[in-house]
């Protein structure tokens, strides 16, 4: 589970910012929004809300910007340069771009960071604790000066040739310990590997096949989706399936068909057919009828189908799903309803998490959604973007926001910032 992220330097943030999904010490009805792990009391889900531009989806794109530097570290040439993406608005600044973040994984807290530039890693660090109270270890630290380990806390370390004669300076170190094998660093390499997911709400088609992969085999993460798609009555009763042979397109140009020939030798695609009733005269079912789901049915019914896969993937494995726009193309109530999955403990019994980017008001109830699960992000004078949570903001007469208060009002009202502000010529 994801306990905190942090990012600076990147894009339109500058300064250090760091959201969290530990939960605070609020009085909230909304119990079942928490849960409790290892002693840590931690969000199921986080919303994120804004005005466009203010760096809502910089921050989701910083979370997928160090999921690839850690997953592809060790593939760079020694002279390949980094994804680093500064705040172009301070002049001369050369700060290095610092992602950090803290998960559970097994029964340790881990928490890991780098800070990079354009050409090398500047520095990067791994600690681990036990339980919330106990003391923080040091697995390894690494800076300009080079690299400090303890080899009873790190036995990936003592026969690392890497720790010994130094690494690649645009590389990381945790990836290439863990490419040789190394127990600790697999463990955290695992968590960005397989526990956390960051995808888009409005290019939603890439996850189509996934989608499509798991209606075919009849996994169950696919019944569950079908049970969903009839609760929110979307007007089919089934999904069907069927692999086809990829086929040369008609009108192709001769001398392109040897070349797609070889192209498309062997493979196969999963066409997908929504079921439909077929009715008579008078209005009574008479069997039924199947519809080519990719040209038949709403932008909006194939956007949710897209995103059944991650969504009930992510459910069925307890990890961390971060979209980015999920109310885009969908209805306000149906995205209250997959919230909703996360929030229950019968469909998310092994503690998955959700957060995501929405401009959807409807969600800021207190019956949906605890103080604490709420944030913002805003531009200053200067266009840095700024992220706090509605718990953070202090009134001017010396107030915060109660647990009572209707939070969708008051943000349309501007009382909680984050809200583009319209200017009449």
């Amino acid at each position: 589970m994801l306990l905190e992220f942090t990012v600076g330097n990147y894009r339109s943030f500058y300064d250090n910012r760091t959201f969290s999904m530990l939960s605070q010490k609020i009085s909230e009805e909304a119990k079942e929004n928490v849960n409790h792990v290892l002693s840590y009391d931690i969000l199921k889900t986080l919303a994120v809300y804004g005005a466009n531009s203010s760096g809502k989806s910089n921050l989701i794109n910083a979370m997928q910007t160090m999921d690839s530097c850690v997953l592809t570290s060790v593939k760079l040439n020694p002279n390949e340069e980094l994804m680093y993406d500064p705040f172009l608005l301070r002049k001369g600044n050369d700060k290095p771009t610092v992602f950090e973040v803290s998960f559970l994984k097994n029964e340790y807290c881990y928490r890991y960071g780098f800070s990079y530039n354009r050409t090398k890693i500047v520095d990067e660090w791994l600690f681990r604790r036990t339980t919330k109270r106990s003391k923080e270890q040091t697995i390894f630290i690494r800076n300009e000066e080079g690299i400090a380990y303890d080899d009873k806390k790190f036995p990936d370390g003592p026969d690392n040739v890497a720790l010994k004669t130094g690494v690649n300076g645009n590389r990381l170190l945790l990836s290439l310990c863990a490419q040789l094998g190394g127990n600790i660093s697999s463990q955290v390499i695992s968590w960005f590997e397989t526990d956390f997911n960051v995808v888009s709400g409005l290019n939603n088609q890439g996850y189509r096949s996934f989608s499509k992969l798991l209606f075919h085999n009849n996994r169950g993460e696919s019944r569950k989706a079908m049970s969903f798609f009839k609760k929110l009555q979307l007007g089919f009763n089934e999904i069907s399936t069927q692999e086809e042979q990829l086929a040369i397109p008609d009108g192709t140009p001769k001398n392109l068909i040897p070349l797609l020939s070889r192209e498309i030798l062997g493979r196969k695609n999963i066409k997908i057919e929504s079921v439909h009733n077929l009715y008579d005269s008078k209005g009574k079912g008479c069997g039924s009828v199947n519809f080519p789901f990719e040209d038949r049915e709403s932008s909006g019914t194939r956007k949710l189908f897209d995103m059944s896969g991650p969504i009930f993937d992510t459910l069925e494995n307890g990890t961390i799903l971060v979209i980015d726009e999920l109310d885009a193309k969908m209805h306000p109530l149906i995205s209250q309803e997959i919230i909703r999955l996360f929030h229950n403990s019968e469909t998310n019994p092994k503690n998955a998490q959700l957060i995501f980017t929405t401009h959807d008001t409807n969600l800021l109830s207190t019956k949906m959604m605890r103080r604490d699960q709420i944030w913002f992000t805003e531009k200053n004078e200067t266009e840095q973007t700024d992220l706090y949570c509605l718990t953070d903001i202090v009134f001017p007469d010396g107030t915060k926001p109660r647990n009572d208060a209707n939070y969708e009002k008051n943000y349309i009202a501007g009382r909680y910032g984050a809200i583009p502000y319209i200017v009449n010529e």
